[in-house]
């Protein structure tokens, strides 16, 4: 499977879009199963399905040309980026003052109903993703495989070809860096 995978993603770079099709019917399973976990942790509305996340990513990811993916991991990763940034615009666009974004939704007998994360926290978390990709882009890669598509450290450690410690290592100092980023962008 791993390099069926592999040359699809080689076939897809070379302009193939038959390949790009393939490819993404090879992984629909995983990337829908992504899709689901990332919905489910960000609380979000019934307005945004599983199957609507996982389209909209499809169709954005096809339309833009010259982007490469070396490895599953890597092709992986950006799936998870550009679900990431459908599940913040779509926050923001939801949380807008002129979509009823300053309500709260309370059941009946007062409490408030779940709501979905915040915006401006969801905002905060990818700025943060992004300056670490900018500052280091293997560790934002890893928070990408790990916190979004849900690899263990095993599955990282073997797409990568290190070892589970060195994967371990390495979440650890991005963890860090997020935490600190994200720490000193709160008010105090």
């Amino acid at each position: 499977m791993s390099s069926t995978i592999s040359s699809l993603i080689t076939a897809a770079e070379g302009g193939d879009s038959g390949a790009t099709d393939a490819l993404f019917t090879a992984l629909y399973a995983e990337l829908h199963r992504m899709a689901k976990r990332e919905l489910a942790r960000q609380g979000s509305p019934p307005s945004l399905s599983v199957t609507t996340l996982l389209h909209e990513a499809y169709i954005d990811m096809s339309g833009r040309g010259g982007v490469t993916f070396p490895d599953r991991a890597r092709f992986m990763g950006y799936a998870a980026r550009v679900m990431r940034g459908y599940i913040i615009d779509h926050a923001r666009s939801r949380g807008a003052v002129k979509r009823g974004g300053e309500f709260r939704l309370t059941s009946a007998d007062g409490h408030d109903v779940a709501s979905p994360a915040d915006p401006k926290e969801l905002s905060d978390i990818s700025d943060a993703l992004d300056q670490l990709a900018k500052v280091e882009p293997e560790l934002a890669e890893l928070v990408d495989l790990k916190f979004f598509c849900g690899f263990s450290f095993a599955e990282i450690a073997a797409l990568r070809g290190v070892s589970e410690r060195t994967v371990q290592r390495q979440w650890e100092k991005a963890r860090i860096y997020l935490h600190q980023s994200l720490s000193t962008g709160l008010p105090e």
